[in-house]
């Protein structure tokens, strides 16, 4: 008979997570999901930022939020800030500091230094250098971590080729989505009709979907021309994502609908409550960025309810799907590419469509899910403590 295990000798600790705002985005949506895994485990969760909307669910997750401006890249905030951290630090005893972007890498690795404690960095996303060598150097704080977490692989080998971080000091951890908001059985038709009703979507309409901001390179204007070449009448598209002040970018946007007269069937919505109603009510969700995404929340989600995607062949969704297997990969910045492959999804046979959203439905739900992102990202906590199993 098996001897029961002995009960974990691990101290509960506390850690400080510093980010610079609590807005919209994908890591502080993979902040509030640490603090909530923290805490259900009996640690301390501290979170620094700037504030924004999510701090509220940053409480509700049993964090503890300290506004600072933390978001600035002034060198003498920078300073300040550290200092500001050390001393809740101290005042909190904190075990553990982990900066998720750059300004506050950098103040969180001199408190870290300066108090002696292990300092934990998380690299969402590439930044862009352009040839600016002081770019670098700002960038580079994000890579100075004892460990540092890249979300993919192609942000690991980013980390290796441009701050030459040593591979044994990466750990991979890729993003991971709740499943219990993509839950298909929870969906109702009420919901999406009310959803339709709110974008103006026939019933009988065949929906292209694509959320993501409103910036250029998440590649509203590649999916509007793929548009107007499908040349459908039944083809409605909507553009879901907040301008978060781009008004030009937005102008611009609705400008190209004008010109290529897809106002009755090219939608734009800022905001939307319901993204697993959104991403059921599409026939194909696209992410069309024309730069590499560090991760690709959206082709997971989108898989997760078992929805065709079609996504840009760069970065982090090379990893999350599975050509002709679970979606579709179409080169960047290409129209043409994109246009042919929705029309290729549109026109499967039925059989052929069910059993690739069922592909998806899997993969997705079986490597991409939020309890083995906190989970390992816990046991990341404990191997800096030296407390691992």
């Amino acid at each position: 008979m098996a001897k029961p295990r002995p009960e974990s000798k691990k101290r509960k600790l506390t850690v400080l997570q510093v980010i610079p705002n609590m807005g919209a985005g994908g890591a502080e949506q993979t902040t509030v999901d640490v603090t909530a895994a923290l805490t259900k485990a009996g640690h301390k969760a501290i979170i620094v930022s700037n504030g924004g909307p999510r701090v509220i669910d940053l409480q509700r997750a049993g964090g503890k939020h300290i506004e600072m401006p933390v978001h600035s890249k002034n060198p003498l905030t920078i300073w300040r800030n550290a200092a500001r951290l050390k001393r809740i630090i101290r005042e909190y005893k904190v075990d553990i500091i982990h900066a998720r972007s750059r300004a506050p890498a950098w103040s969180a690795l001199k408190a870290a230094r300066d108090t002696g404690i292990k300092f934990l960095t998380t690299c969402h996303a590439p930044y862009n250098i352009r040839g600016s060598e002081w770019k670098r150097k700002y960038n580079s704080g994000i890579a100075k971590g004892d460990l540092v977490i890249a979300n993919s692989e192609f942000v690991a080998h980013y980390l290796v080729d441009e701050y030459a971080v040593p591979i044994p000091q990466i750990r991979v951890i890729p993003r991971g989505i709740p499943l219990d908001k993509f839950d298909l059985s929870k969906l109702s038709a009420e919901r999406m009709l009310k959803l339709a009703q709110a974008w103006r979507i026939p019933e009988v309409a065949t929906l292209i979907l694509l959320p993501g901001r409103l910036t250029r390179w998440k590649g509203q204007t590649i999916l509007i021309e793929a548009i107007s070449k499908l040349k459908r009448k039944d083809v409605y598209c909507v553009l879901l994502g907040d301008a978060q002040g781009r008004t030009e970018y937005r102008d611009e946007l609705e400008a190209m609908i004008h010109d290529y007269h897809l106002e009755d069937r090219v939608r734009i919505a800022e905001h939307c409550d319901d993204m697993a109603v959104a991403y059921k009510m599409a026939n194909v969700v696209v992410s069309a960025s024309i730069e590499p995404e560090g991760f690709g929340r959206v082709a997971v989600e989108a898989q997760a309810m078992g929805v065709p995607t079609i996504a840009t062949a760069i970065g982090g969704s090379k990893e999350t799907i599975i050509p002709g297997v679970t979606g579709w990969l179409v080169p960047p910045n290409d129209a043409d590419a994109l246009a042919k492959t929705i029309h290729k999804v549109l026109a499967l046979p039925a059989e052929e469509r069910e059993n690739i959203s069922l592909q998806a439905f899997h993969h997705a739900r079986t490597h991409f899910t939020k309890e083995q992102m906190t989970g390992a990202t816990l046991l990341v906590y404990d191997e800096l403590m030296g407390q691992g199993d």
